[in-house]
């Protein structure tokens, strides 16, 4: 059902001003005015509009919002899946610097040994494997703002989620050398695509599609890998029969 102006504001927490003024720039036209002049909003509207306040949240200018979701090539669910991954990553990045400072505390105070390289995990700044790609494909000005800001969610449900990935990754780590096919690879690697699922949306070929660059990518082999050799390369394998047999 169309929306009216004011309706549609309230809902997105803006301003009617703010919404007039998408209007007048091109940036965000209702599909229907009536007679009387009334702006009527439609799902695609709504759609169109959370994607214009995902960008803007990130910093993006109304200019550069534009010219990206107006462009024939942007795919809006790869955009929130792209940007999703490179959040999650850069989160995991930083729950293993806090590990490291809570580490380093305990050995500054005598109760613990760190090696050196302990000191420094999760000071590898260069290692989110999905910046290239989104680099790519909307331009380094993109990704340098999709890097600036982490997304509104509690700390609590940040560290849940990071364990999850973690636990998972030392689980099919243990499997490394067990057959892909097998049913213990194939429930693990289950697993895995239910938790990538809960962050974006993935068919079976994707999911393929993201295993073979687990392997083609030597930074995400690199970081897959820290879990043990070889693992980016069973992931891969194992994802491949998920998908022929998920197809």
């Amino acid at each position: 059902m169309a929306m009216k102006v004011k309706e549609v504001a309230e809902l997105a927490s803006i301003s009617v001003r703010t919404l007039h003024h998408y209007d007048e720039i091109g940036l965000l036209i209702p599909d229907e005015v009536t007679s009387a002049g009334y702006r009527l909003y439609s799902d695609a509207n709504l759609e169109q509009l959370q994607q214009i306040l995902f960008f803007k949240e990130l910093d993006f200018s109304l200019k550069e919002i534009k010219n990206i979701i107006t462009n024939p090539s942007f795919n809006p669910e790869e955009a929130l899946n792209m940007h999703r991954l490179i959040l999650l990553e850069k989160r995991q990045r930083l729950d293993q610097m806090i590990a490291t400072i809570d580490r380093t505390v305990l050995h500054v105070r005598g109760e613990i040994k760190m090696t050196a390289k302990e000191q420094f995990e999760g000071f590898d700044f260069s290692q989110n494997p999905y910046e290239q790609e989104a680099r790519e494909r909307w331009g380094d000005h993109a990704v340098d703002h999709a890097n600036q800001k982490l997304h509104n969610k509690s700390t609590t449900e940040q560290k849940a989620l990071s364990d999850q990935m973690n636990e998972i990754y030392k689980h099919l780590a243990s499997l490394r050398h067990t057959e892909p096919a097998s049913a213990e690879a194939q429930a693990g690697i289950q697993e895995w695509y239910t938790c990538l699922n809960l962050m974006g949306s993935y068919s079976p070929e994707a999911f393929r599609g993201l295993g073979q660059m687990y392997v083609d990518d030597e930074r995400f082999t690199r970081n897959i890998d820290q879990f043990g050799d070889g693992l980016a390369l069973f992931m891969r394998d194992a994802m491949a029969v998920f998908a022929d047999q998920n197809k």
